[in-house]
């Protein structure tokens, strides 16, 4: 199956718009794994994003009566932009169907190609069934984001740059995935030329269709997606790209958001260049992988698939990097209330730093204390929570409570010591103008709203955490009323964030 796509990726005639781009070296990196860690740079594109190669492939294979009719495609970025560019430089009139919550940085990226944009409905799937909708009315040419031979062969030009740019010992490469197309297109090549190079493909964990498929051994759908890394953030694998993936791919690792964020500020370290979310998947993989098997004096390449990033993501990015390298762990505990006791607790700590302090008064007995403290793995993680039990100390371990990262951690100390019958969601809702307001309006007043947390984290999505008064004989009715809103939620009254610093 490689061999039926070596000749269109060797035929691809893209380098009048797309660039061949370099391969650097990750000198801290390589240090720290112990291994040579190298970055294929797509980054740096004209449109910021790989995703260029294979739209403008795609593009160079219509024909004149195609061109003539004008292409469509539905795409919240990346893809976007890249067919966007093609079709200017082409003369090719293009459409764009974007999802009403994209971020205007993109929004004005493509307008400024040249494209027209039409903005449909809050997610993916949306725009794509509002694209295909034009196919049909205005006889458009539909130009797939990924599920292609000519997108694919486009994205596989990667291989043939990686495999002439670097001939000597190259042990494997991390690519990442969202529907597949550049996946598929790198390891058609590169099994074909070179099968020794183990292909990895690395997926978020919230949006892992292809593990998923690999799993059932056909493509299935994923009920939901992670919207952080948002470049792959796709529910079900290509076809044909996964016709190609069953068989080429070695293993596929998936990576959690911390362990993203991390990778962004490992590459701005050894670059000082910013990657989007997906864009880092590669060298999140790479960190992962050596974790597992640890392999040593290896020769590792990820490829750093875009940079298209939102600036106001950045703040969140930075504040969950260090929980992502291991280095930070956020913990809860329980200390006398009393004069001296968090010195006391300081003390007990061995001097390590912390990083982070919130409390409030809550009773005459006991505080509990929402701490950061700066750790140098996670067996340093274990054994610091072991150390304090053994000095007396209740300790929960909140590291990977998301509940805890997202929201406990800005609102420690707002207890209602009066306050009865509250149930706590955690809600995800389509980030736009307006969109607060309008969440509240669905939210209505058919319970007391007792807590409420929301931040801006610049991304498509906005994350809340709410406290509803329901009486016991109201039960019932709010999973039925949680199901009209239509928004993505997760009951987190059980959490021991909540039932420790805010219940």
């Amino acid at each position: 199956m490689p061999k039926s796509y070596v000749k269109r990726i060797l035929d691809a005639r893209i380098y009048d718009l797309a660039v061949e781009t370099p391969i650097d070296e990750a000198p801290l990196l390589s240090a720290r794994l112990n291994n040579h860690v190298l970055l294929k740079r797509e980054d740096l594109q004209p449109v910021f994003s790989f995703k260029l190669r294979g739209a403008y492939n795609k593009m160079l294979q219509l024909s004149e009566a195609e061109r003539d009719r004008g292409v469509v495609a539905a795409s919240a970025g990346n893809h976007a932009q890249g067919l966007a560019l093609a079709a200017k430089k082409m003369a090719v009139k293009a459409t764009i169907v974007m999802p009403r919550t994209t971020p205007q940085i993109k929004i004005d990226a493509v307008r400024s190609h040249g494209a027209r944009v039409v903005l449909h409905g809050d997610t993916y799937d949306a725009a794509s069934q509002h694209a295909h909708k034009l196919v049909e009315d205005k006889a458009l040419v539909y130009i797939h984001p990924f599920d292609d031979p000519d997108v694919i062969a486009g994205q596989g030009t990667i291989a043939v740059e990686i495999l002439r740019q670097y001939p000597g010992k190259l042990d494997a490469i991390f690519v990442p995935v969202g529907g597949g197309g550049l996946c598929a297109g790198i390891a058609a090549y590169v099994k074909y030329v070179r099968p020794d190079i183990k292909i990895i493909a690395v997926e978020s964990d919230d949006a892992a269709c292809l593990a998923a498929a690999m799993a059932a051994g056909r493509r299935v759908r994923l009920k939901e997606v992670g919207l952080f890394a948002d470049g792959t953030a796709v529910a079900q694998i290509g076809k044909e790209t996964f016709r190609i993936l069953r068989d080429t791919v070695d293993e596929v690792i998936t990576v959690s958001t911390d362990e993203i964020c991390a990778a962004i500020k490992d590459t701005f370290d050894d670059t000082r260049s910013i990657c989007e979310p997906s864009g880092a998947l590669g060298i999140a993989g790479i960190k992962k992988y050596v974790e597992q098997t640890g392999c040593e004096d290896s020769t590792l390449l990820a490829i750093d698939s875009g940079a298209n990033i939102n600036f106001d993501r950045l703040r969140y990015i930075s504040e969950r990097t260090e929980i992502g390298e291991k280095r930070e762990a956020v913990i809860a505990v329980t200390i006398p209330e009393a004069p001296g006791s968090f010195k006391r607790f300081c003390a007990a700590l061995s001097r390590r730093m912390v990083t982070e302090f919130n409390y409030r008064f809550a009773d005459n007995e006991e505080a509990h204390i929402f701490v950061g403290i700066q750790v140098e793995s996670d067996a340093d993680r274990d054994a610091m929570v072991e150390e304090l039990a053994a000095k007396g100390y209740s300790v929960r371990d909140m590291t990977d409570n998301e509940m805890a990262k997202l929201h406990i951690r800005h609102m420690v100390g707002g207890r209602a010591p009066e306050l009865d019958n509250e149930i706590v969601y955690r809600f995800e809702f389509p980030e736009r103008p307006g969109a607060l307001s309008n969440f509240l309006g669905k939210l209505g007043g058919r319970w007391n709203i007792s807590m409420f947390h929301y931040r801006n984290h610049g991304s498509a999505y906005g994350r809340v955490l709410v406290g509803l008064q329901v009486p016991m004989e109201d039960r019932r009715e709010v999973p039925r009323f949680l199901d009209s809103l239509d928004y993505r939620c997760e009951e987190e009254t059980a959490n021991e964030a909540y039932q420790f610093f805010l219940s």
